[in-house]
C-alpha cells in the first residue's frame, strides 16, 4: 500500500468527503449529512470509534486530503434488530455483534488491500467495544458481485437474502446506480455474519 495513505477514525471534518465518495459509488443520497452524523455517533462506545476513513495525504483538494475509502460500523449495543435481520441464525447475541454498515473504496485505489485494512481496523476497535462478530447486509447487485465475494473471502458467512432491501431508502430519495435515477431500488441484500475468530487476513 502507498505510504501516502493514512487510516484515521471517522470524524466530522471528513463527513463531506465521505458523503461525496459514497454517493459517487452507490448513487445519489446514499449518504447525507444527517445519515453520516448518526452513523458516527453509533460508531462510538467506551471512547472507541469503530468507523474509519482512508485518506491520501498527497492528494489534496482545495483545503484537505482526499478521502479514498471508508468503513462505517455500528458499535455493539448501538444498533437494533429490524425486519432485515435473522437473529435466530446468529450464534452470538446482539450485544456481542457490531454492524458493518458500509464500505467503499475509490475506483482508482481498489485492489491494493485498502478495504481489508479498514475492515481489520473496525474489527480491532469493535473487539475492544465487546464484539465477537459482526453482521452486514451485502449489496448483492454490486458490479461483479464484488461486495459479496469480498466478504466471503474475509471469512463471512451468508445467512439469508432479502429482496428490495433499499426500496424504502429509494422512496426517501436514494438513487441506486444499478437500478437507475428514475427507478426505485430493487437490489437484494445478503445478510452475512463474520465471527472475528474466523476472520481471514
Amino acid at each position: 500500500m502507498s505510504k501516502t495513505l493514512k487510516l484515521v477514525p471517522l470524524e466530522q471534518k471528513y463527513f463531506a468527503r465521505v458523503i461525496k465518495l459514497g454517493n459517487d459509488v452507490h448513487g445519489d443520497a446514499y449518504l447525507t449529512e444527517e445519515i453520516i452524523d448518526k452513523i458516527c455517533k453509533r460508531s462510538l462506545k467506551d471512547g472507541i470509534n469503530c468507523s474509519f476513513v482512508m485518506i491520501d495525504v498527497k492528494k489534496k483538494g482545495l483545503d484537505s486530503e482526499k478521502v479514498v475509502g471508508f468503513r462505517l460500523t455500528y458499535a455493539p449495543t448501538n444498533w437494533v434488530i429490524d425486519q432485515w435481520c435473522s437473529p435466530d441464525l446468529w450464534d452470538l447475541p446482539i450485544e456481542q455483534l457490531c454492524y458493518f454498515k458500509s464500505s467503499t473504496v475509490d475506483a482508482d485505489y481498489r485492489c491494493h488491500g485498502i478495504a481489508k485494512q479498514m475492515l481489520r481496523a473496525s474489527i480491532n476497535a469493535a473487539s475492544q467495544q465487546g464484539a465477537k462478530g459482526g453482521i452486514c447486509h451485502t449489496w448483492m447487485q454490486s458490479p461483479g458481485n464484488a461486495a459479496y465475494l469480498y466478504f466471503i473471502k474475509c471469512g463471512g458467512q451468508h445467512l439469508k437474502t432479502y429482496p428490495n432491501r433499499w426500496l424504502e431508502d429509494s422512496y426517501a430519495g436514494y438513487r441506486c446506480i444499478i437500478c437507475g435515477v428514475d427507478e426505485y431500488c430493487h437490489c437484494d441484500a445478503g445478510e452475512m455474519i463474520l465471527y472475528f475468530d474466523h476472520a481471514k487476513d
